[in-house]
């Protein structure tokens, strides 16, 4: 696994301005007439009918845009003529508004002038010649005292009359009052401009002054292009008159969009300093006003100065914290002296300063001691990141603009956005490719355009580009661009590029989203327009907060309103996807191969076809569907809107009552990191160190002050662990987490769906660890099939999946080992259970499709073969009876040997490769689901083994030891005890023994015989002694006597075989688990290495390792002992929640899950020692008989010897997960360290709690898996210098407690063994409790053989109340009774099921003398629904 850096906040910092090699712009372009120099400062109303003239200074308005003759007074004939004037310059501050006053109707607005009197002192009355009409003045608004060199202000105005077919001019604003409020006359309104009025000045390229760093990362070089973005317009040199005060800093941002959509955002302060007037020549003094035109004398009273800027890159729109950052530092250049120099804190915050990270992500920074900055995580969102403010859009255009914007971005418009505030382009140029999420703009992208780079608007392609509105000054914008003038809040439509009319979308979303809109907008006013009183700073500082999370909130609703939109304009999108089945042809990568245009076209209503027949057509729709047919990085997006699809109601007239986007800002309450602002020097003495560094400008950046990071350690701790370079197909998105805890919610109230939820969490945990298995597989294709029927089991028994993690594993391995044709069987599986695959499960499915090589189409030559093989081997056993009349015909009756039985025809293959009929290879270890049972002359289908034939499978050497009469053991190892044997002959072994019928067959045994027998365990004789073990070479004379009729098994015996299975992994369960969701047959149970064996009394090697698993736990509350199925169902569906609560006193604990290691390997003998004599080994699990015989000797339990063998023992605990806790702790683990860790033995001892639940759930579904073969690399199994070959490991689950209490009373079921005269498997049991006698044992059975459960849990009761029964049960009376009669009858003839209705109904017949409370406290309530649940769909473990 590579190590990925994390990610940085600033990749670079850089100083523009004019360079030596800047070029000048305005010389090379071909300008439009000049723009005027000087604002306009003054405007004043005349009447030319009385005499007035046009004052001395001031312009006249006679005409209107067009040339039609103007009057401010035309509604009557009779009228007086009034017209009106302005004058510029720079005496005074210039207008910044102006407007027009209705008296007596609005009311006057503050800050703004009323236009009363003409400058000859008569009234200036706009309807002073019509009695009784509405009063009409004229009204401006002055720019604060003292003006500055770049004061906005108006620079032009004009009179519009739209009766003539005038309309407002470009860029201009219009006064939406008519000036003519009379019944006559034309409408006249007034309209004006407003810009930037400046005069003597050069304008300039911007170039690269000074940068850090110096070298380009090897991801992101800088590019070229970054100084032209830091200044849009130009590098300028400006000739200010002496005394005009410095303009304050414009903050501005831009996108740069690289070749892969990849953005880069860039933050930019722009300001003046000092220009040295050595540097110009005289051409240039001229064209500043620095030289008289006459003579080339200098003129007084100037001052020179230039534009700087700069700017830090980043991959993180953090544009508020940039600002703070780069303010900071301007104002730290122009002040001082300073101790520590600029380059100090520039490095300062590119190296220390972290990225905040999901556990840290407050970062406060203290640049100073007053300045400092809070950098917190961006909000948590399933959006792409970006720097778009909704906010800002309906603030600058409004509801109804911005829907007719959304419908120019959708059809892919040329869209030019203008204003003369830099910072808000941005802002709105991102909100306007948000806004059609989840399409991608895929045209040319530029938020901020330079002038050096305006040719983009001639490109004759759609694009979305903002620039600054003094672009209009300089040069003739082209003529089929749509213009959104922000700063007036309207758009401007040529003639030959009309807009599609927002009627043309959908209406009931496009009403709803307009309403939506509306209210926002009205909100937003409010908040804007909130009276400021005067408070207290703690009160300030609260409602600061507020307001900004109000701001939020709306920015959040907003977002909302155009995603609701979406997702109803492209609902039904996924029936319309084309699913690449066959082998795909080269154009499989066209939209209409993926997509069915037509019938999604078709599926519209009529007359929104045309807006659906150009969307189709874009460039954003195409690459919409490639982004969901193929695997992207945009999954987790498209995935999210495919649930907003899912969630919406087109019919509905307003938005839903579930809100698709919830704020998930995880900043409050967490923990800060503080950054501490750079330590300055010491000085000689200790003192204070002398400031010395002091700047007249902005100073070009000195390598040698740029420090390298003060501690590189800083990062590492504050950032999340990056990913792992491993598959991103086992990945949850976070959508897919959130629908999985709502389901989880939902299925933890509902007993059988919480068991089925866990279930599915549990082959979860399995399918994220199956690329792991795969990859250690030998036969991957065998591997992938094997996963394959695993899905379809859990299809067939309707296993409910969380989400569809586990088909999209399958499918990505499918394509990385070229097996298309089973992706496509997968699809078809996920199609038939229902399950439409989403973005990211469809983007695999078809990658691997697509990148796999298919199959040739002709069949192949392998099968071919195959076929001719078995019509030859048909043929031939077809022809051999003929051979056999033909030689018995030839032969004497007196030599005519007996006919060899036929053999069954067979089909090809085993699982081995070989006939049926084929001789086995050399013997080899005898596995649990052999084919046949060693011992046996004959397989099941009666076929027998030819005279010179070896058997099937090689007989066991050593011989069973003779049955002795008593109950019989179970066959899984489980209690002890277990039903009865209906062969009735296997007292003798196969060959027959003493007292047996012919062949070695006894008569049957009555059933009351059979009851009493199990009733009375103390009757039994002794067991007989074993046999010695004979040579390996050996036989018994029954095995060597082929036709002896007593090999042959009963059927009864044949029943109690247990069930065939195939080949599982090297480590192996002890048993079949009983569920009844079980997939461990020859479809779903197993694949790869064969098994381990059982430790054998054959000589056979034993285990390695031998590991036990046990997950009851004692309560810390009660000290009673819960079971694996009351720890199910006490879990909560909170996947962070590690605790599960106590059935009867409901107290919340967490479990442990124990586990006992059983080394067997030896250590070498020291030199002269003897030979270590052998221990006793367990029986083969295939031979049951052996397995019933050894568990009833005195000397050995459940397989395992009585004394511990020689060997190393050791016992660990470690919390027992939930599958739900398991799977989001397995996730994070396969994320940060790679999926390579799950075959690693580091996994053991550095995640034990992750291994050892892995192993249980594992082992408990019969799953494979390479897991326990770990172990022999831990540090739990030290490595011998001459290790057994082969190593195994073999696995045990427990019901009960692995480490029983000494001084608790034994269970019953131990109890009943001890009568039985069989050892249990835990010795240190404390003495039993004198009541618990065998004839108490007896007739609790007996009630419950006899189905008066009522009677056995009374006598239960009155026999705990009798003297010197134990004081504290730690087991409940269910679990005592189930235990008990599993132990006597065994599993195979108990229904835990009708046990357990049994027990419900005879409690309620105890419910008259007992009250419920009192049942409760003495523990005798039986499991609750959902543990019983839980049991049924797992099953129980299969030992106690």
């Amino acid at each position: 696994m590579s190590d990925e850096k994390p990610p940085q906040l600033v990749d670079y910092f850089v100083v523009a301005g004019l360079a030596e090699a800047s070029r000048a712009l305005e010389e090379e372009q071909q300008p439009r007439p000049a723009r005027p120099g000087e604002p306009i400062t003054d405007v004043a109303v005349i009447i030319r009918s009385q005499g007035e003239e046009v004052p001395q200074g001031f312009t006249c308005i006679e005409t209107s845009t067009s040339g039609h003759p103007v009057d401010l007074n035309a509604g009557l004939l009779n009228n007086p003529q009034m017209l009106l004037c302005y004058k510029r310059g720079r005496d005074k501050p210039p207008l910044i508004e102006l407007g027009v006053h209705y008296e007596g109707k609005d009311r006057p607005k503050p800050g703004y002038q009323i236009l009363d009197t003409t400058p000859y002192s008569r009234s200036a009355n706009l309807a002073s010649g019509s009695p009784g009409h509405q009063r009409t003045f004229l009204t401006f608004r002055r720019a604060a005292e003292p003006p500055g060199h770049h004061t906005l202000g108006v620079t032009d105005i004009c009179l519009v009359m739209p009766s003539k077919g005038e309309s407002t001019p470009h860029t201009f604003c219009r006064v939406d009052k008519n000036l003519n409020t009379s019944m006559w006359g034309p409408a006249l309104f007034l309209c004006y401009k407003i810009a930037v009025a400046k005069d003597n000045t050069l304008v300039y390229e911007a170039g690269l002054l000074s940068r850090y760093p110096e070298q380009d990362s090897e991801s992101f070089p800088l590019p070229e292009s970054v100084p032209v973005f830091c200044l849009p317009m130009g590098a300028t040199i400006e000739s200010w008159p002496v005394g005009t005060k410095y303009p304050l800093p414009v903050f501005s941002t831009f996108v740069l969009t690289g070749a892969s959509g990849d953005k880069v955002y860039g933050a930019a302060i722009q300001f003046h300093e000092a220009f040295p007037r050595e540097r110009l020549s005289e051409a240039q003094a001229l064209r500043l006003g620095l030289l008289s035109v006459v003579d080339r004398r200098p003129v007084p009273g100037r001052s020179l100065h230039t534009r700087k800027s700069i700017c830090v890159l980043s991959h993180w729109p953090f544009f508020d914290v940039f600002r703070k950052f780069l303010m900071f530092i301007y104002r730290y250049s122009i002040s001082g002296p300073h101790v520590l120099p600029l380059e100090t804190h520039i490095s300062h915050f590119m190296h220390n300063v972290p990225f905040p990270s999901p556990q840290r992500p407050r970062i406060l920074v203290q640049m100073s001691p007053y300045d400092s900055l809070l950098l917190c995580r961006p909000v948590s969102s399933p959006l792409p990141l970006s720097g778009a403010s909704f906010l800002t859009l309906l603030q600058n255009l409004g509801p109804d603009n911005a829907v007719a914007l959304l419908v120019a971005v959708l059809t892919e418009q040329k869209l030019l956005i203008h204003s003369l505030r830099p910072d808000v382009l941005t802002s709105v140029g991102e909100a306007l490719v948000a806004m059609i999420f989840p399409l991608r703009w895929q045209c040319p992208y530029i938020p901020l355009c330079p002038l050096a780079l305006a040719d983009v608007l001639c490109a004759p392609v759609p694009f979305i580009v903002g620039i600054h509105s003094s672009y209009f000054d300089l040069y003739e914008p082209p003529r089929d661009v749509i213009f959104v003038d922000l700063d007036t809040n309207t758009i401007f439509q040529s003639e030959e590029r009309k807009l599609l009319s927002p009627r043309a979308l959908p209406r009931r979303p496009c009403k709803v989203l307009l309403a939506s809109l509306h209210s926002l907008s009205q909100q937003l006013d409010e908040l804007l327009s909130a009276p400021g009183e005067e408070e207290p700073p703690e009160l300030v500082l609260s409602d600061a907060e507020a307001a900004g999370a109000r701001r939020a909130q709306l920015e959040l609703e907003a977002r909302a309103a155009f995603l609701r939109f979406m997702a109803c304009a492209l609902r039904g999108y996924r029936s319309f996807l084309r699913p690449i089945a066959p082998a795909p042809a080269p154009a499989g990568r066209d939209a209409g191969s993926l997509f069915a245009l037509q019938g999604f076209l078709r599926s519209r209503e009529r007359a929104y076809q045309r807006f659906y027949g150009q969307l189709l057509r874009t460039q954003l729709f195409t690459q919409f569907i490639e982004d969901c047919s193929f695997a992207s990085d945009r999954e987790p997006c498209l995935e999210f809107f495919d649930t907003c699809v899912d969630k919406v109601q087109v019919d509905l007239e307003k938005p839903e009552d579930a809100p698709l986007m919830e704020l998930d800002d995880p900043r409050g309450g967490e923990h800060t990191v503080f950054i501490t602002p750079p330590e300055q020097p010491a000085g000689p003495d200790g003192a204070e160190p002398p400031a010395r560094y002091r700047y007249d400008g902005f100073p070009t950046l000195r390598p040698e002050l740029l420090e390298p990071p003060r501690d590189p350690l800083v990062a590492q701790l504050c950032q999340a662990r990056s990913s792992a370079p491993s598959s991103p197909a086992p990945r949850r998105t976070k959508q897919e987490m959130k629908v999985a805890q709502r389901v989880a919610q939902k299925s933890s109230a509902v007993p059988e769906l919480w068991a089925r939820c866990l279930l599915g969490h549990c082959y979860g945990l399995w399918f994220l660890y199956l690329p792991t298995h795969v990859r250690a597989a030998p036969a991957k294709l065998r591997a992938l099939q094997l996963a394959y029927d695993v899905l379809r089991k859990m299809e067939q028994h309707k296993v409910v999946l969380p989400d569809e993690v586990c088909y999209r594993i399958l499918m990505q391995l499918c394509g990385q080992y070229g097996e298309p044709v089973l992706s496509v069987r997968v699809l078809l599986e996920m199609k038939r259970a229902g399950i439409v695959p989403n973005t990211v499960t469809y983007g695999y499915y078809n990658k691997a499709v697509l990148e796999s090589k298919w199959p040739a189409g002709t069949q192949g030559g392998r099968l071919r073969w195959a076929k001719l093989r078995n019509v030859v081997l048909g043929a031939a056993q077809f022809r051999q009876p003929l051979r056999e009349r033909r030689s018995a015909a030839g032969d004497p009756p007196g030599d005519r040997a007996p006919p060899a039985p036929r053999p069954p025809l067979q089909r090809q293959t085993t699982w081995a490769g070989r006939s049926l009929r084929d001789p086995a290879p050399a013997p080899r270890l005898v596995k649990s689901g052999s084919l046949s049972f060693p011992g046996s002359g004959r397989g099941e289908g009666g076929s027998r083994a030819g005279p010179g034939e070896p058997p099937l499978l090689p007989v066991t050497p050593s011989p069973p030891p003779p049955r002795p009469r008593g109950p019989p053991s179970s066959a899984d190892g489980s209690l002890s005890d277990i039903g009865t044997d209906e062969s009735g002959g296997d007292e003798g072994g196969p060959g027959g023994g003493p007292g047996g019928g012919p062949g070695g067959v006894t008569p049957r045994r009555g059933l009351a015989a059979k009851l009493q027998q199990l009733l009375s365990p103390g009757k039994r004789p002794p067991p007989r002694p074993t046999e010695p073990p004979r040579e390996p070479g050996t036989r018994r004379g029954s095995e060597q006597r082929d036709g002896d009729p007593s090999s042959r098994r009963s059927p009864a015996e044949t029943l109690l075989r247990p069930r065939e299975r195939p080949e599982s992994t090297a480590s192996e369960s002890s048993v079949s688990l009983g569920s009844e969701l079980d997939l461990s047959d020859a479809s779903g149970g197993s694949s790869g290495a064969p098994k381990c064996a059982e430790p054998s009394v054959d000589g056979t090697e034993p285990p390695a390792l031998e590991v036990l698993l046990s997950s009851c736990s004692r309560c810390p509350g009660c000290a009673g002992l819960v079971f694996d199925e009351e720890l199910m169902a006490g879990w909560t569906s909170d996947d962070s929640n590690l605790n599960t609560s106590c059935p009867f006193c409901s107290r919340s604990f967490v479990p442990f899950l124990s586990i006992e290691i059983r080394d067997f390997r030896r250590p070498p003998s020291p030199p002269g020692a003897g030979p270590v004599p052998p221990s006793p080994q367990g029986p083969v699990l295939s031979d049951r008989r052996r397995c019933l015989e050894l568990d009833e000797t005195p000397e050995l339990c459940n397989g395992c010897a009585d004394t511990p063998p020689p060997g190393r023992w050791e016992r660990v605990a470690f919390a027992y997960l939930s599958p739900l806790v398991l799977r989001k702790e397995l996730e994070s683990l396969v994320e940060n360290e790679g999926g390579e860790l799950l075959a690693r033995p580091e996994l053991v001892d550095s995640h034990p709690i992750i291994y050892w639940n892995l192993v249980w759930y594992f082992q408990r579904l019969a799953l494979p898996s390479n897991l326990p073969l770990l172990l022999l690399g831990s540090q739990h199994a030290p490595r011998d210098p001459q290790p057994p070959e082969p190593s195994r490991v073999r696995v045990r689950l427990l019901w009960d407690v692995l480490s029983p209490d000494p001084e608790s009373c034994p269970p019953l079921y131990v109890l009943w063994r001890l009568h039985s005269n069989i050892p249990p498997r835990l010795h240190p049991w404390g003495p039993p409790a004198p009541p618990f006698s065998l004839p108490f044992l007896e007739a609790l059975l007996s009630h419950v053989g006899l189905n008066e459960v009522h009677k056995a849990i009374g006598l239960f009761l009155e026999t705990l109340a009798a003297p010197g029964a134990p004081q504290t049960l730690h087991r409940s009376i269910y679990r005592e009774l189930l235990f008990l009669t599993l132990a006597a009858l065994g599993r195979e003839h108990t229904d835990i099921a009708a046990f357990d209705r049994r027990y419900r109904s005879a409690l309620g017949k105890l419910g008259g003398s007992l009250c419920r409370d009192e049942l409760r406290r003495r523990r005798a309530q039986p499991p609750s629904a959902k543990a019983s649940d839980c049991r049924r769909t797992f099953g129980a473990p299969p030992e106690c």
